[in-house]
């Protein structure tokens, strides 16, 4: 007599999140880097599409309403935060600013952080080239970052492309250093070891086993100097040596403004405000980054979320 054998039904366990998903869910537990990020998002999207939505607005004079006060709707919602001293809409210059101010700082730390950290992974790794590289760290670090950008600036003259090639130079040593230092640790650890005993090329050592392991610090390291890039090029064109009109930038927008702080506050106010919310929001995403990319720290983000759920 033959027995039927029932087969068991197989458990279907769900599917693990993505790390992307896990660090989307620990960005929306914490509401301060949540609010930094969505801030980051919309100042992204005036820099994109700023533009060509109000690019006319954004440059088209009404001498009627010169120095305009905020808060008034008269003119249109345009003219919430008042007009500057040729009648321009400061919301809508605002916006279309974002574009350039952005734009510069990305440029300027996505060129130093790949000069940078090329150089500091070689320099790690390689004791030969490690002291010729070291020295040219040395050599732009001896002079004060600021006031090279001034000198080049003003021989140079002042321009977008002077302005990124400066701001990039004078950050590769931060790359550099701290590249460098991580490649000096990462390289004695045992998987790299191992992955000499196999046979393979330096090459192939630097970028699938050390660049994976040194990213998230150069990732927080760039987030930070996103803002102090940016709050240079503020610098610069408020010392009248940064980009120049017709263009505009909140940096630029507060150095035309500071003639009129006694009678006109808002002139500066508002794109002042900009430029220290979105080093605010910079400086809190990168905490935010520096734990959650961390595999140490993490538990901290996860464990106080789920306090807070």
């Amino acid at each position: 007599m033959s027995k039927t054998l029932s087969r068991p039904e197989l458990a279907v366990e769900p599917d693990a999140p993505s790390a992307a998903t896990r660090l989307l869910r620990m960005l929306w537990r914490d509401k301060f880097a949540a609010c930094a990020a969505l801030f980051l998002v919309l100042a992204l999207l005036c820099a994109i599409f700023g533009p060509a939505l109000l690019g006319e607005a954004a440059t088209d004079q009404n001498l009627r309403g010169r120095n305009a006060p905020p808060f008034s709707f008269e003119r249109g919602w345009l003219y919430a935060l008042g007009a500057d001293a040729l009648g321009r809409p400061l919301l809508a210059r605002i916006i279309v600013a974002a574009q350039n101010t952005l734009l510069v700082a990305a440029s300027a730390v996505a060129c130093s952080a790949l000069i940078g950290v090329s150089l500091g992974l070689v320099a790690g790794y390689s004791k030969r080239a490690s002291q010729v590289i070291l020295r040219l760290a040395d050599v732009i670090m001896s002079f004060p970052s600021l006031l090279l950008a001034v000198i080049v600036l003003y021989l140079l003259g002042p321009s977008v492309t002077n302005l990124v090639v400066v701001l990039a130079i004078t950050r590769i040593p931060v790359y550099l250093r701290t590249t460098r230092a991580e490649v000096l640790e990462i390289r004695e650890r045992m998987f790299v070891q191992a992955a000499k005993i196999m046979g393979a090329s330096a090459r192939r050592i630097i970028f699938k086993h050390i660049l994976p392991v040194v990213t998230p610090t150069i990732l927080t390291i760039a987030t930070l100097d996103f803002a102090y890039v940016m709050l240079t090029e503020s610098s610069l064109s408020f010392l009248g040596i940064g980009i120049q009109p017709p263009e505009i930038t909140w940096g630029l927008m507060v150095s035309q403004g500071r003639q009129y702080l006694t009678n006109a506050w808002w002139l500066a106010f508002w794109p002042g405000l900009a430029i220290i919310l979105t080093t605010l929001s910079l400086s809190l995403l990168s905490n935010w980054m520096r734990i959650a990319l961390d595999p140490v720290q993490r538990w901290r983000l996860e464990i106080g979320g789920k306090r807070n759920g």
